[in-house]
């Protein structure tokens, strides 16, 4: 006889004989976890719909977008992160067991549909865009589309994300999504509402839907948040800590000062003094009645000395001057040519701007030698080899772990929904390795 422990509602957890043990999975609707959500400071209604307005002015994704698209090292940042959290690519494996290492014994799994399903388009379109809005405004729309009669998946896709609202809380959870092209100003006509998915279970959440009748020819979003902020609504990226320090607009503001200095700088290099007793001698007022036409003479003198001085065929090049002692001995019409020393220098500034690209990459966690922004020598100094670049980079596909499941679970919640059971989904990676391993490459799975 089974032996069963139930909770207070009289719903089973668990049973077990002598023979075999079973536990129940998610959970009842009575005892779901309800989390308290946030008071808002301010809302925006319209219809039947109060809507959560996504930063002070309800514009939080424009602002955010403009300031990655004006600064180079936190959108090839960004960029980075997306790539190497996408691997090449999933594949399906189901785990048979543990060798002796503690490491998984994979089976993988040879089902044509499932295989084309997870390498073609649709799913790699769905990840590229989810990453792109996950990492960089801090959250993502994942939308979940059923058959005409409910009882299959057929698409997955990401809303994107600055055309998303989330409604006001009811009862612990949100509800909505309203889908606007045109935030942060409201919609009059044209938007589209879509029902989100429960955040504790969202593929229990579905498939109860789909037993109440309620997912025929619908479309469900699967929200997607980095979770490290405490907001309920819109998590903040994690970029926005080197916004707010003042380091991405450091980035900002050194090439704008330097452009400005280059183009408006005095960029003399040589003082040549000439003494007036040498125009006396050379063009003598006295055989110029024309004074115009002796300061034609004098000016085209000038343009000739100019023009031997400067530009790149005349680098290092001499020039000759001839002088003549007047009554007390001293030279009078000697020519000095002296060189300017230029106090502006703009290797400081570069060197501010390179620690406030620095800054950024590490508010992303990201080592800055692996995209090449190690400095030389000073605070933010660092070994640009080879290993420290490989080393780095393992880093980053060790800490992509967690980020790598929250995109993975709505293809889960797909799958699941479908009948698809016990799948483990694989990244492949390829790795960077010595010469002295055979290869310049590895491919691993993880």
């Amino acid at each position: 006889m089974a032996k069963i422990l139930w909770n207070k509602q009289g719903d089973p957890l668990m049973a077990y004989g002598k023979t075999y043990f079973a536990t129940t999975t998610g959970a009842p609707e009575e005892v779901k976890p309800v989390k308290p959500v946030e008071e808002l400071d301010s809302t925006e209604i319209f219809n039947q719909y109060t809507v959560s307005p996504w930063g002070s002015g309800n514009d939080f994704p424009v602002q955010a977008l403009d300031i990655i698209g004006r600064t180079g090292v936190l959108n090839t940042g960004l960029k980075y992160i997306r790539n190497f959290t996408m691997g090449q690519g999933i594949f399906p494996v189901r785990v048979t067991g543990y060798n002796d290492k503690g490491d998984e014994i994979l089976e993988v799994i040879n089902d044509p549909k499932i295989t084309s399903f997870l390498e073609g388009r649709i799913v790699r379109r769905y990840m590229a865009n989810a990453l792109r809005d996950y990492f960089k405004l801090g959250i993502s729309f994942a939308e979940l589309i059923a058959n005409a009669d409910g009882s299959q998946i057929v698409g997955i896709n990401t809303i994107n994300a600055q055309h998303c609202r989330l409604t006001q809380a009811q009862g612990g959870s949100i509800k909505n999504c309203i889908i606007h092209g045109n935030w942060p100003d409201p919609p009059a006509e044209a938007f589209k509402t879509l029902p989100i998915l429960d955040n504790y279970d969202p593929e229990s959440d579905l498939i109860s839907r789909r037993i109440a009748g309620k997912t025929a020819n619908k479309s469900f979003v699967y929200l997607i948040r980095d979770e490290w902020g405490n907001e309920d609504y819109y998590p903040l990226p994690a970029w926005y800590s080197a916004y707010r320090a003042g380091w991405i607009d450091i980035a900002n503001q050194v090439p704008v000062f330097l452009k400005r200095a280059y183009a408006n700088q005095i960029t003399w290099l040589w003082h040549i003094k000439i003494p007036y007793a040498y125009w006396d001698k050379r063009y003598p007022k006295s055989q110029h009645k024309d004074e115009v036409a002796r300061m034609a003479l004098i000016q085209k003198d000038m343009d000739e000395i100019e023009g031997s001085l400067t530009g790149t065929a005349n680098a290092n090049k001499a020039i000759f001057s001839h002088y003549a002692a007047n009554a007390s001995g001293k030279p009078e019409e000697m020519w000095y040519i002296e060189p300017l020393d230029n106090k502006y220098k703009e290797g400081d500034k570069l060197i501010t701007s390179a620690a406030a690209n620095s800054e950024i990459l590490f508010s992303l966690m990201i080592n800055p030698n692996v995209l090449g922004a190690g400095m030389p020598g000073g605070t933010y100094a660092g070994n640009q080899g080879g290993s420290n670049i490989r080393e780095a980079f393992l880093v980053n596909i060790a800490n992509a772990w967690l980020d790598r499941q929250n995109i993975l679970d709505p293809i889960e919640a797909y799958l699941g929904f479908n009948g698809v059971k016990d799948v483990q989904l694989l990244f492949r990676n390829t790795i960077l390795t010595t010469l002295d391993t055979g290869a310049g490459t590895q491919k691993q799975i993880n």
